[in-house]
């Protein structure tokens, strides 16, 4: 229940913390922590030993005290900037006078508001500061907040980890001083962050189970249980200090977020339970906007029990419970209409418009829906509730077999979407919505809706329908919402709209055909761009469900190397599927490189390794990935001037109690590059370490980065990373940070190579993989395995590639063409696709 009523919390929080600014005393101490690089510059205030102990002190000017309460009038009107803003220059007078608590405490008011904001890296920088003042004042009052604070935001940064030990310290110290309040709140968060550790237990089981894995599938379902019922202890604990306090609106909220963690532990007569103690509870809660928002909550629970989840907008299902719903939501109304607000309006007038959208009473439906647009747009800050619904009245008018007015409702969505001044923000709005799943569904749908125009206007008498305009606009939306699912899966929220369009028409080389594949429920479009401008495309009429089965029938038959004589009738079935149709145009067009821009389970398919009943793919085309055309646009570089940072793991690694086996070609391997490419340097086993390859890659003067070691990866960033030297790790999210913040001035990295490395099959998230990840951070291209081929092959493959692009100056796809060529002509065992097939090349493949 990420972000539920979190805003509630904090203001009591922080108006806490307001009652004792004033009345606080200077901190007199002998030592005062060295300040971290990159935190609050309070050295720049001159915080020294002089100046806590010995300065002369003044009274705070009546201009602090104004600011600070400005500061605090615009933080509840939900104008947080303009609050942080105020408390930046109230913060100026008080460490004039060298009043460091109260310095401390304006931080945390800081802290709070970036976690407001969505922005928890910023909150964890003001919450460090603060915490280093209440740790050189010895005040534990203060720490105790600021613990509570930085534990949030790193709850919101999903380092669940780090937030639990931050929490359980601030509980410690909130019970030493007898400060329920903050012992509270930090209870509060501890439930919520095994709450999203249980639902990503969830989630990997129900991937194990899509990839066959039942063991794996229970163990995680095992773990997933363990952590809802830690939150259910966390929270019934803060429940009961609400009930002591007779804080009936706070106990409304906990019962609310205990509901579905309930129910998922099997305890549903507990969850019915608290259902029916919160709605009494409601009935006695004075009007607010706190009571609309539970009130719709309520309207979504009693609609979805007992399926343990929250219904979502875009799904309808049959339940009891909808006459319940609708009082619910009728009553939101009334007090959102009766007391002007308007942002909770939106969202009751939605979720009513939603249900008879599923009673498909579509006319009343979109009624209703455009209601709450118009109430959405009367708050700047309800741009998250606005893009619901034109998604909303699109759906609607689809179903309404309005295809033209349904696709400019979608477009609107998308637009408003990606105007949110803060996009992240709408984690922590007051219902829980996930919004990053709800903006890729509003693309595929988009896509879907314009595919199906194509079907129905083609072939409609008279007709003066643009094909080629449609399907140019279906690639461009279907390259923004590649994008949008590289951010999604790194949760990093730079803006689609600063990426630069590629000009297919200008930009594509005359002899390369671009395959889009786009996965819908029960089909699959195939799209293909020809460098005569022709697009093209066809379906593959197969739902999801079996595509995905046949997918991972063919990664098994790859990676069965015992079977010396390889059985491509697999191959064959998705060449079929996939290239078969358009087997005529590239031969009359002399196209020589395919590149694939995958989707789904798509990026699991060595498209080398498809054959047509004669050969494999790749020894007739060079074949390239790519993961947005927006990413990397194809440019020729220049493989003679080229500088290689190479590093890798040869020893046994034991990283999360795992044992990883030595890899013991990886000297070889690295020898190989450094022969081939003498400029540059190698890091091996205890050089090899996070720390160590950042500060390399921050010089900015290798063109390559060539890692060997085994990978992890995983649906969830925390769960991918590379193994390095001393059994650490190197995450998705460091591989980003490295590359992104590489300065502009110098040189970006050309080529990231990742071998022995191993995809998770079944999985579409983690198919994304960290070579799609290090395209999107800024590097051009990436050569990657996607699966561990633990053999002489790798060295052998390596070798040739360099030296053909190196050497011979052919493009990235040609390199790879012809070591992947030469592999094959070898023979015997090499010829079997397991040893060639997993190099796959991304990005930019000149």
């Amino acid at each position: 229940m990420l972000g539920r009523y979190r805003t509630y919390g904090v203001r009591r929080l922080l108006k806490l913390l307001f009652l004792f600014i004033f009345t606080s005393s200077l901190c007199l101490v002998n030592l005062l922590l060295p300040l971290g690089q990159g935190r609050y510059e309070l050295a720049t205030a001159q915080v020294t030993h002089k100046s806590l102990v010995s300065s002369h002190f003044f009274d705070v000017p009546v201009n602090a005290s104004q600011l600070l309460q400005q500061g605090n009038q615009k933080y509840e009107r939900g104008d947080l900037q303009a609050a942080i803003a105020d408390w930046e220059r109230a913060i100026a007078y008080y460490r004039q006078g060298n009043h460091w608590l109260n310095v401390g405490q304006i931080l945390l008011k800081q802290a709070q508001a970036y976690n407001s904001l969505g922005k928890p890296e910023k909150a964890i920088i003001f919450s460090e500061s603060a915490l280093q003042i209440a740790r050189a004042c010895n005040d534990n009052s203060l720490e105790a907040a600021a613990l509570g604070s930085r534990g949030e935001a790193h709850r919101l940064q999903g380092d669940y980890q780090q937030a639990i030990i931050d929490l359980k310290s601030s509980i410690e110290i909130a019970q030493n001083i007898h400060n329920s309040d903050y012992y509270d709140f930090a209870l509060n968060q501890l439930g919520s962050t095994y709450i999203s550790l249980a639902l990503i237990n969830y989630n990997r089981a129900s991937s194990a189970l899509e990839s066959g894995d039942n063991d794996e599938a229970e163990l995680f379902t095992k773990q997933a249980w363990e952590y809802d019922l830690k939150a259910l202890e966390y929270l019934n604990n803060s429940l009961n200090i609400a009930r002591k306090k007779q804080d009936k609106l706070r106990e409304v909220h906990l019962l609310l977020n205990s509901i579905l963690p309930a129910y998922r532990v099997k305890k549903s007569n507990l969850a019915i339970t608290k259902l029916q103690l919160a709605l009494q509870l409601l009935e006695r809660l004075p009007n607010s906007r706190q009571k609309v928002y539970a009130a719709i909550e309520l309207a979504q629970l009693v609609q979805s029990l007992p399926s343990g989840t929250t219904s979502s907008l875009n799904e309808c299902s049959v339940s009891q419970g909808e006459p319940q719903a609708l009082d619910l939501l009728a009553q939101a109304i009334s007090i959102s209409q009766s007391s002007n607000y308007q942002r909770p309006l939106s969202f009751a007038l939605g979720y009513l418009a939603h249900i008879y959208e599923c009673r498909q009473n579509y006319q009343q439906a979109l009624n209703i829906t455009r209601q709450a647009q118009q109430a959405a747009k009367q708050k700047l800050n309800a741009q998250d509730s606005l893009y619901l619904w034109q998604w909303q009245a699109g759906r609607i008018l689809k179903a309404q077999n309005r295809l033209v007015e349904a696709i400019a409702a979608y477009e609107q969505a998308i637009a408003t979407f990606d105007n949110i001044p803060n996009p992240i923000v709408i984690h922590n709005s007051d219902l829980q919505i996930n919004h990053r799943y709800a903006i890729e569904k509003i693309y595929r749908e988009l896509i879907a809706l314009k595919l199906n125009l194509e079907n129905v206007e083609i072939n409609k008498p008279g007709n003066t329908y643009n094909s080629k305009e449609n399907l140019n606009s279906v690639l461009k939306t279907l390259d923004a919402l590649k994008i949008r699912e590289l951010q999604n899966y790194l949760h990093q929220d730079s803006s689609v709209r600063t990426l630069q369009q590629v000009n297919l028409d200008l930009n594509i080389n005359k002899d390369t055909a671009i395959f889009w594949s786009i996965i819908q429920d029960e089909r699959t479009a195939i799209i293909v761009y020809l460098p005569n401008r022709e697009i093209k495309f066809k379906w593959i009429q197969l739902d999801s469900q079996s595509l995905k089965d046949e997918i991972n029938k063919f990664r098994i038959g790859l990676e069965k190397r015992s079977d010396i004589i390889y059985h491509r009738g697999q191959a064959q079935r998705l060449y079929d599927w996939i290239v078969r149709a358009f087997e005529n145009d590239l031969e009359s067009l002399r196209i020589k490189t395919l590149v694939f821009i995958p989707d789904g389970l798509f990026h699991s398919v060595p498209m080398a390794a498809l054959h047509d009943g004669k050969q494999f793919l790749i020894q007739k085309y060079a074949i390239a990935t790519a993961s947005s055309l927006s990413l990397t646009p194809p440019l020729p570089t220049n493989p003679k001037k080229l500088r290689v940072l190479a590093v890798g793991l040869t020893k046994d690694a034991i990283v999360d109690d795992q044992k990883y086996q030595a890899l013991i070609n990886v000297k070889a391997e690295i020898n190989q590059v450094m022969e081939i490419i003498p400029d540059g340097k190698q890091l091996l086993d205890e050089d090899f370490t996070r720390d160590r390859l950042y500060a390399e890659i921050r010089q900015g003067v290798y063109s390559i980065i060539h890692i060997a070691t085994h990978g992890e990866f995983s649906f969830v960033p925390e769960d991918t990373f590379l193994v390095t030297g001393n059994n650490g790790k190197l995450s998705v999210s460091d591989l980003y940070t490295m590359v992104h913040n590489i300065p502009s001035s110098h040189n970006s990295v050309d080529l990231l190579v990742l071998t022995a490395c191993e995809t998770a099959r079944g999985d579409n998230h983690a198919n994304l993989g960290l070579a799609s990840i290090a395209v999107l951070a800024g590097v051009k291209s990436s050569l990657a395995s996607i699966w561990a081929v633990n053999d002489a092959a790798t060295v052998k493959l390596v070798t040739k590639f360099y030296e053909y692009w190196h050497n011979f100056g052919l493009s990235k796809a040609e390199a790879l063409q012809k070591a992947q060529q030469e592999l094959i002509a070898l023979g015997k065992k090499y010829a079997h696709p397991y040893y060639w097939a997993p190099f796959v090349l991304s990005g930019n493949w000149l």
